[in-house]
């Protein structure tokens, strides 16, 4: 199974007051390890940076003025998501400014049932704790000393983390596969081991069946 974990940044809080992307983040998961492809992009937003936002990510206007638009990497984008699901702290938040965006420039929107939210996943399995994503490293001992600004690959990075957590697989799930050589049910497993077998001697087994006689003799005699 194949899953992206998506972040974004961006103006300011609000679709409805013109805010828009300034970087996209997403790291590919297939059975919750990272496969190594990512994508990564930061964005002119064609506007300017609010004073919030730019407390929270440090993304100054002078830097993204020469970035590539949305539109320029919709299609990319759009390809390394497709058919996977996607796993977002907040979705509301980032499927709200990814739809606007998209929506822009005429192209299909996010639905929501291709949408994992782990704000909702940890509200459900923590009620009335605090659940933002520093809280939750801080419960399932994540190390997220580098998070000293909001950044989209690095908070993927703790998502991923914290996701698995979540959802209680805290080790790679095994995969087994068929054994396409031989018309049989049998499954091997993708992970080879070997386990030494040491035969026991006559004389250990004499020496045991001994010992018992006189463990017997002694506890009921």
């Amino acid at each position: 199974m194949k899953e992206v974990v998506l972040d974004t940044e961006t103006t300011g809080l609000s679709v409805k007051d013109g805010h828009r992307i300034v970087e996209i983040g997403c790291i590919e998961l297939e059975n919750l390890i990272p496969t190594k492809k990512v994508f990564h992009c930061y964005l002119n937003p064609e506007r300017k940076v609010s004073e919030n936002a730019l407390k929270v990510h440090g993304y100054t206007d002078d830097f993204l003025s020469d970035k590539k638009k949305f539109i320029d990497i919709a299609d990319d984008f759009l390809d390394f998501i497709k058919d996977k699901k996607i796993i977002i702290h907040n979705a509301e938040f980032d499927i709200g400014h990814l739809n606007n965006e998209l929506n822009l420039i005429n192209k299909k929107v996010i639905t929501n049932d291709s949408v994992i939210d782990t704000l909702e996943l940890a509200r459900n399995k923590f009620p009335g704790s605090s659940v933002s994503l520093d809280a939750l490293c801080k419960r399932f001992r994540v190390d997220n000393s580098r998070r000293i600004k909001h950044t989209a690959l690095i908070d993927c990075e703790l998502l991923a983390k914290v996701y698995i957590n979540l959802i209680d697989q805290k080790e790679p799930i095994f995969q087994f596969k068929k054994n396409s050589e031989k018309d049989t049910k049998k499954y091997e497993h993708n992970i080879s081991y070997s386990k030494k077998i040491i035969k026991v001697s006559k004389t250990e087994i004499e020496s045991h069946k001994n010992f018992l006689k006189k463990e017997l003799k002694k506890n009921f005699y």
